[in-house]
């Protein structure tokens, strides 16, 4: 049965949000920006701000000023405990930033290339755009590896583990796959989806577990496994004509290629452009946004673990979940959810 998520704190805010992040512990960051009056800007980008809130109290500790703004490519995280790593574009390209936890103060910036997507973490924060992955250690704050390829387009990035997931695109087909890199060196580990898909949307990562949100998933089942999906795809209440949105979940960890886990079609009807369903991964837990709506799986399993209405996420700019906390941001607020699956 859905119930209402319990939300622990909601903080209205003055200026727009497009990003967040937080961890285990400590506060959670929020980047954000004031929107210029009449909504004209003649540069590229719009000066930003970063902000540390209570993550039990949503008490707002500071708010400063930030180099890197709002517009092409955000990340943000939290580097050795002590510091705030956000990456994005600043009025000078675009930049790493380190700022202290306990009041904002800026430690250091460095330039780096633009990215359309971003990871971050306290060792090595991995960025993607069109024509290449790239690694940028937060210490030095410089650029460590890259990978490119003739013939490849780069999509979504994550992470499991050692192995870094990429979405791509092989030009020659215009099919879709997932690449595993070396997260030290950038080297390539194999091909964990070969690039066969139609479409992939979404990558997720909890562990040695990585689920896709793709269509056609049939094509992936080993043929014993076939005929029964053919029965689940019968009696899904979609009553469409093809698989358009499904769920599918893969080990990176296995010494030898074997069939995926678990798949679960979410659609058969007809669906003309990317549709406003999303996923994330954490400690072993799939998160699943239709609209308003959340379902969490178990990872392992595909098991229904609970579902919530959240109110707000439909009108979402950023969320997350971290250890059963779910942080969501929408333009002007920002909130935290338990979600004890």
């Amino acid at each position: 049965m859905t119930r209402t998520a319990k939300r622990r704190w909601s903080r209205e805010l003055e200026n727009e949000v497009d990003g967040i992040a937080f961890g285990s512990s400590g506060p959670v960051l929020l980047h954000g920006y004031d929107p210029p009056a009449g909504g004209k800007w003649i540069d590229d980008v719009i000066p930003g701000k970063l902000g540390a809130l209570d993550r039990n109290t949503g008490e707002v500790l500071w708010l400063a000023p930030c180099e890197v703004g709002y517009g092409r490519g955000f990340g943000a995280g939290v580097g050795d405990g002590r510091l705030a790593l956000v990456l994005g574009p600043s009025a000078s390209g675009h930049r790493i930033v380190r700022m202290s936890l306990a009041n904002g103060e800026l430690s250091e910036a460095a330039a780096i290339a633009p990215f359309d997507e971003a990871h971050v973490a306290a060792d090595v924060c991995i960025c993607a755009n069109a024509g290449r992955v790239f690694a940028v250690d937060p210490t030095p704050m410089t650029e460590i590896w890259e990978y490119s390829r003739d013939g490849e387009r780069y999509h979504h990035i994550d992470r499991a583990g050692a192995l870094v997931l990429v979405v791509y695109t092989q030009l020659a087909t215009g099919l879709q796959g997932v690449l595993l890199l070396d997260v030290a060196t950038g080297e390539p580990r194999g091909i964990l989806v070969l690039p066969e898909r139609p479409v992939i949307h979404q990558i997720a990562a909890t562990g040695p577990l990585v689920t896709l949100l793709t269509r056609d998933v049939s094509a992936m089942l080993p043929p014993e496994d076939r005929a029964s999906f053919a029965v689940e795809f019968a009696k899904h209440p979609g009553g469409g004509s093809s698989d358009t949105l499904s769920l599918i979940t893969l080990r990176v960890d296995a010494s030898q290629p074997e069939p995926p886990l678990w798949h679960r079609i979410l659609d058969t009807e007809r669906i003309d452009q990317v549709p406003e369903v999303s996923i994330s991964a954490d400690s072993g837990k799939v998160y699943l946004v239709r609209g308003a709506y959340l379902e969490v799986l178990d990872a392992l399993s595909g098991r229904l673990l609970g579902e919530w209405a959240v109110p707000g996420l439909d009108e979402q700019v950023a969320w997350s979940v971290v250890d059963g906390a779910g942080l969501l941001a929408e333009e002007r607020r920002i909130s935290i959810f338990e979600l004890p699956a």
